[in-house]
């Protein structure tokens, strides 16, 4: 991962690199949610993997406190059943209730554009009609993400009667960009690097954890 910090004076924002070793070290193996610090096998996995080529998470200090992270890789090592030449793929994007119309999402988001200066393009996934407030397609459009295809899906274990949307979002970078693509199947085996995503598949889960619709 890379080293480095954002830094605005005016608005004392800093947004700086989480590194093994470092002061926000912890962050690696959590998110901003309420949940208690573990070093889960699957998060394991997959930094290990990912780490060592290209994987970066970043966080937004405001004031002094973290109110914002967002976590990105090269395709090939992403959360995520993406591919495409040059993209890169954003696992996630967050900023607290508390630090909303700030524009500090759109920051997290100009500052990994600027840092993946060989990327042609970035690509993620957004929902729509989940009971999630995460992840909602109309806030990642206003991160300048755009809809890419679309698969129609339910949860086997949670609301099972509720049908909810995936899209596979996209954002060129460079002229003549070509956009990303996505393994429908694989998809609906969920993800296993973060806990407190959405579409998270327990370690205990035998099979897939979403169903086409």
């Amino acid at each position: 991962m890379g080293h480095g910090c954002c830094c605005d004076a005016r608005q004392k924002v800093r947004v700086v690199d989480v590194d093994e070793g470092g002061a926000f070290a912890g962050f690696l193996y959590r998110c901003l949610a309420s949940m208690p610090l573990r070093r889960y096998r699957s998060r394991l996995e997959y930094l290990e993997r990912a780490t060592a080529d290209g994987f970066r998470k970043r966080l937004l200090i405001f004031d002094g406190s973290v109110v914002g992270q967002i976590e990105y890789a090269p395709a090939r090592f992403s959360g995520y059943p993406i591919r495409g030449d040059d993209v890169v793929v954003m696992n996630c994007v967050w900023v607290l209730r508390r630090a909303k119309g700030r524009g500090f999402g759109k920051m997290l988001v100009e500052d990994m554009v600027r840092s993946e200066g060989d990327a042609t393009g970035f690509a993620t996934i957004a929902l729509e009609d989940h009971w999630s407030p995460w992840f909602k397609r109309s806030h990642i459009e206003k991160l300048g993400f755009k809809p890419v295809d679309e698969i129609r899906v339910r949860h086997k274990a949670k609301h099972q009667e509720h049908a909810f949307s995936i899209w596979l979002m996209w954002m060129p970078v460079k002229e003549k960009a070509s956009p990303p693509k996505w393994d429908k199947e694989n998809l609906l085996e969920g993800v296993t690097f973060c806990l407190a995503h959405p579409l998270y598949r327990p370690q205990t889960w035998k099979g897939d954890i979403l169903e086409m619709k």
